[in-house]
Parts: structure tokens; sequence; C-alpha cells
């Protein structure tokens, strides 16, 4: 059961020979299995860095390539959707439903019901223009009117608070 590794190179169990000793700090590798392995894992990480560069490279000429052509990434999404939306309109679904809708519409009901919600959306209107009318005329007279001033504190409240702690200074003197 031979394999062909990343650089090219032929692996198979018999390169590599793993130990059964579980007390080997290598995981039972011996040192060169592992330093084979340490190449092989370097090699295919060193694939993969250049892989990924080969990959931003075409990347970018692909892009380089649609703005040449005028196709940026809004003109695809555009395209397909007007694509899919003459799809949409040459389905036999589509065209029985547009059917369908035009009947209805040409229907003395459907006349009857269209005149009957404009006449009622007319009336609407007015009522709440009407509205509107009055409710300003009413803000209008009540900004004319004064604004009540606070209220003040009398005379006899005044002369009263200062005479009742009199009396209490008085009477606590006197034994009252």
């Amino acid at each position: 059961m031979n394999r062909q590794g990343c650089s090219g190179e032929n692996v198979s169990p018999r390169n590599i020979s793993i130990g059964i000793s579980r007390n080997d700090l290598t995981n039972g590798l011996s040192e060169e299995d592992e330093d084979d392995l340490k190449m092989e894992l370097a090699k295919t990480e060193d694939e993969m860095q250049t892989l990924r560069q080969v990959l931003l490279a075409k990347e970018k000429y692909a892009v380089d390539i649609k703005r040449q052509l005028g196709m940026g990434p809004f003109s695809e999404i555009k395209q397909n959707m007007s694509k899919g939306w003459h799809e949409v309109q040459t389905s036999n679904v589509y065209l029985t439903a547009s059917a369908t809708l035009e009947d209805i519409s040409q229907s003395n009901a459907y006349k009857r019901t269209h005149d009957t919600i404009s006449h009622a959306g007319q009336i609407s209107t007015a009522v709440m223009s009407t509205m509107g009318v009055a409710i300003t005329r009413r803000l209008g007279e009540m900004r004319a009117l004064p604004l009540p001033s606070p209220p003040r504190p009398s005379l006899g409240h005044s002369i009263s608070v200062p005479a009742m702690s009199m009396r209490l200074i008085v009477n606590s003197a006197w034994g009252g």
C-alpha cells in the first residue's frame, strides 16, 4: 500500500517504523523516522503556502479580467436578478395569475368596490381636514388665555407658623 506524498516520493507503512514502547518520548518513532516526518511536514506546508499564493494571484487576475470586461460584483448580481425575474414573468404560474388578476380588475364587482373605497377615502380626508382646523382653532384659543398664577402663601399662614413656634417656646419655659 504505497501512496505518493505531496513532494512526489512514495510513502508507505514500511518507510516509517513505529515502535511499540509507550515510554519513548517521541511517540514510538525512531529519530530517523521523526526527522523524515518533520521534513515531509515542512515540504507539505511549503507547498500549501505556494498553492495559496498561486490561488491569490489567479483570483486577482480573474478580478482584473472582469474589470476589463466591465463586470463588477454588482453587475453579476443584477444580471442574475434580471434573468430570474424574466423566468418568473414567463412562467405558467405567473401568466395564469396575471390573467386572473386582469379578469378581476375588469369585473363590475371590482369597479364598484374601487369606487366605494375611493369615495370613503375622500370623505375621510374631508373629516380629518375639518378636525385639524377645529383642533388648530382650539389650540389658538387656549394660547390666548392667561396662565394661572402659582398659589401664594397667605399672610395668616406666614404669621401663624412663627406664632406657634413662639407659643411652644413660651410654654416650655413656663413649664406648661
